[in-house]
């Protein structure tokens, strides 16, 4: 079994509140709280949803859960809703208004988190939301908090949480849309920009935009080129649905796809571009910069090109000389580096 996250166990040693006929854990992590759920309520019905396409796969493997991956919660008329807060403050406010489409009338919400995600501003978030709030455990740097006697919504509707942006940039100006929880939601980030501003000529073919955000890249290389044909993939729902809209917007050939890495990529690319997620929490990491780019050669094509941008820091070099043989410095800021093979 997995261990437990700080989170979970502070879930677990308040096993009382854990207990009712259908309940709906959102947001989970990788550890083995739903099976230890799933023991305290043999005969309920379990649902799990991530907006998070590896947290999805991973949960699959637990018996008797039904797994929902998606950019909205499926599933209605939940009892109890157990909801670990996310770091974004929009992503939360937006999930609890998903939250309160989905239970009954009597239903109870528990909220866990780490303190340094901000979960301690939860009862004033939701408190025009609901008629009772407590907090009810804190350890291990973690708060929970239960809410009850909630006001309802009728119905979720994600087109409220649009957020419409102008992107100008290289002579190429277009309109994206974005939702909370995308990454750079709502704006241009500088890596992106200096990689576009930089991008390769590509005449014609398939293009992956891998860790597409709310699409800009493919939007950006199918507006300046409209031979091209993209596939964006990124791990979160969010993104991909973010990255759909984009692309319907300017009328882009190219479809969103979710995927841990590049294990649902298939196919290969004249082109391969990406401005690459390289940290998770704290801490500098690079496992997933790092798979995709060990994979990415088998996705080329003969002529095929691999253009990526990271921030000067990250030790990229080394493992492209390993897995390319060579590369090219395209570009170079006191931030960011633009890398090419």
């Amino acid at each position: 079994m997995s261990a437990l996250t700080n989170p979970s166990s502070l879930l677990l040693r308040n096993s009382a509140n854990l207990t009712a006929d259908s309940i709906l854990v959102v947001n989970f992590v990788q550890d083995g709280f739903l099976s230890q759920l799933r023991q305290l309520n043999p005969n309920s019905k379990i649902s799990a949803f991530s907006y998070n396409h590896a947290n999805g796969e991973f949960a699959k493997n637990i018996n008797t859960i039904d797994v929902c991956v998606s950019h909205q919660i499926a599933g209605q008329h939940f009892d109890l809703v157990i909801y670990y807060y996310p770091k974004a403050k929009p992503e939360a406010l937006m999930t609890l208004d998903n939250i309160r489409a989905v239970i009954n009338p009597d239903a109870e919400l528990l909220v866990v988190g780490e303190n340094k995600s901000g979960v301690k501003s939860i009862e004033k978030q939701f408190s025009s939301h609901c008629e009772y709030s407590n907090k009810i455990d804190s350890a291990r740097h973690c708060a929970l908090y239960l809410f009850t006697e909630i006001k309802t919504l009728a119905e979720f509707v994600i087109t409220r949480y649009h957020k419409q942006f102008n992107v100008d940039v290289a002579g190429v100006s277009f309109n994206a849309i974005s939702v909370p929880g995308v990454f750079n939601h709502g704006e241009l980030d500088g890596g992106t920009k200096i990689l576009l501003e930089n991008a390769p000529e590509t005449k014609s073919g398939n293009v992956l935009d891998f860790g597409c955000g709310a699409g800009l890249i493919a939007t950006f290389l199918g507006l300046k080129n409209p031979a091209l044909s993209f596939t964006c993939t990124d791990v979160s729902a969010l993104a991909a649905y973010a990255t759909t809209q984009t692309l319907a917007l300017n009328g882009v050939n190219g479809s969103a796809l979710l995927s841990d890495g590049l294990a649902n990529v298939t196919g290969k690319f004249e082109l391969i571009i990406s401005n690459p997620p390289f940290h998770t929490g704290i801490a500098t990491d690079y496992t997933v910069a790092e798979q995709f780019l060990s994979g990415a050669k088998q996705h080329l094509t003969k002529q095929g090109k691999l253009t990526i941008v990271a921030n000067c820091f990250l030790k990229y070099p080394p493992i492209l000389e390993t897995q390319f043989g060579s590369y090219q410095v395209v570009h170079k800021t006191n931030k960011f580096s633009v890398y090419s093979s």
